[in-house]
């Protein structure tokens, strides 16, 4: 159990982050099977034989699922969080590069005590002189093979995600921007400073943390689950799932009145409409549905001119929302 004490001044520290090599390593435990894949499944499926190509022609990514330890310390260096908004895979590539040797035995070590033996092939890799270039070569690998191909969109989900948090954060505090990050995540108020829980490791053991006024790093995963990060030099940190995953890499659940809308206003400004469900930039729709860019727009305009959609100016972006009538008629809830 993990308990970081907040204070009013960590709100306006706390920092959003998109990790290129975070979801690749994500991506990487959901197709090794070493978390469940849940609403990726059809991702999962899709992908497995890319994922069987990738451990035939890059023996070292077998290692780097060694690695991956449910519930207990996995190795920071080969997935350590952005130091700055991320969104550059060959950024945060050349820092994993740059870890220094001592700490990259030590690091594996520490994963490996209590782990059943590896298989001699991944040993060698793991006790190698060259393990740092190895597990860097198959995190590269990993990228291009699982995640890349579908980056834009992905991106799209994660930056869409960070927008809600942000808001929800600087407009009504911490409860309401957490209340939905995990299930394993809570807020207990204390006066003017308050506590985020999350529920790891043992119950009845707690490890205490304070920010200190140095705020929060939030990270969206489009495949993980709930990581945190509490040991230095890392900054405090929380991997969670993002919003609207399952409609995004899953076949879209049913809606109903969905076909209906589509008549009214037709199938591609339904599908605009109902992207809403979160606000949006007009690049961000593009990446997502695969319509052009005067598409896009297009509808966006008919669909602000009808009273369904608004938009707001925020720095140079401009985003999208649905109205109350857009809501109504794009029947989410129902």
């Amino acid at each position: 159990m993990l308990a970081v004490e907040v204070g009013p001044v960590d709100v306006a520290h706390t920092r959003y982050a998109i990790s290129p090599l975070g979801e690749a390593m994500n991506a990487l435990r959901v197709a090794a099977g070493k978390q469940p894949a849940g609403a990726l499944r059809p991702w999962a499926e899709r992908i497995a034989p890319r994922y069987e190509r990738l451990l035939r022609e890059t023996p070292a990514v077998r290692a780097l699922t060694t690695l991956f330890r449910p519930g207990g310390y996995n190795a920071d260096f080969i997935q350590p969080p952005p130091s700055g908004p991320g969104a550059d895979f060959a950024v945060e590539l050349a820092r994993v590069r740059a870890t220094p040797p001592r700490q990259v035995r030590a690091e594996i070590a520490r994963n490996l005590a209590g782990l059943r033996t590896p298989p001699r092939h991944v040993q060698q890799i793991l006790a190698a002189p060259d393990v740092l270039t190895q597990l860097s070569a198959a995190i590269e690998a990993t990228w291009h093979a699982l995640v890349e191909p579908d980056w834009p969109r992905l991106r799209t989900v994660l930056e869409r995600d960070l927008l809600l948090r942000a808001g929800h954060l600087a407009m009504y505090g911490w409860a309401a921007a957490l209340s939905d990050l995990d299930p394993r995540v809570g807020w207990r108020a204390d006066g003017a400073d308050g506590v985020i829980e999350v529920r790891t490791g043992p119950r009845n053991t707690w490890e205490r943390h304070r920010l200190g006024g140095k705020g929060l790093l939030l990270m969206p995963t489009v495949f993980g689950t709930l990581i945190s990060y509490v040991e230095l030099p890392w900054p405090y940190a929380l991997v969670y799932p993002a919003r609207g995953v399952a409609n995004l890499l899953g076949p879209p659940p049913p809606q109903s009145g969905a076909a209906a809308l589509a008549r009214l206003v037709g199938p591609h400004r339904a599908q605009v409409l109902r992207a809403l469900a979160a606000p949006a930039t007009t690049t961000q729709l593009v990446r997502q549905l695969g319509l052009s860019l005067g598409a896009v727009g297009g509808h966006l305009a008919v669909l602000r001119e009808s009273g369904l959609v608004t938009r707001t100016r925020t720095g140079r972006s401009v985003h999208y929302e649905r109205t109350p009538l857009g809501e109504s008629l794009a029947g989410e809830g129902t």
